[in-house]
């Protein structure tokens, strides 16, 4: 098994429902999102997965968060916006366009981070 990572960056506004303190509030991050994506066997030119191709897969989803009031996506309406639930929604959105995705690890400060895998 072959694993390569790639790491993104987006920025965003939430606040956490049913929390009691600051994060019950509205405030901010600037993410640092890690991908690992899994394969069997490497392609022809002897990788998993060009970074390119995954750094711009990566990033299509991030657009759709980037510079956004999180708990207004229709995602985050019935899910709060934890780092943990968006590193399942992360993770969900790569698996659907067709990667192996080992694990998604979601930084909301440099010391602070949560992973989703299956």
């Amino acid at each position: 098994m072959y694993s390569i990572k790639i790491e993104a960056n987006f920025s965003a506004a939430h606040n956490l429902r049913g929390y009691k303190g600051k994060c019950e509030d509205l405030h901010g991050h600037n993410w640092k999102v890690e991908a690992a994506v899994l394969k069997d066997k490497l392609d022809k030119t002897g990788m998993v997965l060009d970074f390119k191709c995954l750094k711009t897969k990566l990033e299509k989803v991030l657009d759709s968060l980037d510079h956004k009031y999180l708990n207004d996506d229709p995602y985050f309406k019935k899910v709060n916006p934890t780092s943990e639930n968006i590193a399942k929604y992360i993770y969900d959105r790569l698996k659907a366009g067709g990667l192996k995705v080992k694990s998604i690890t979601v930084w909301e400060t440099e010391n602070s981070a949560a992973t989703y895998y299956k």
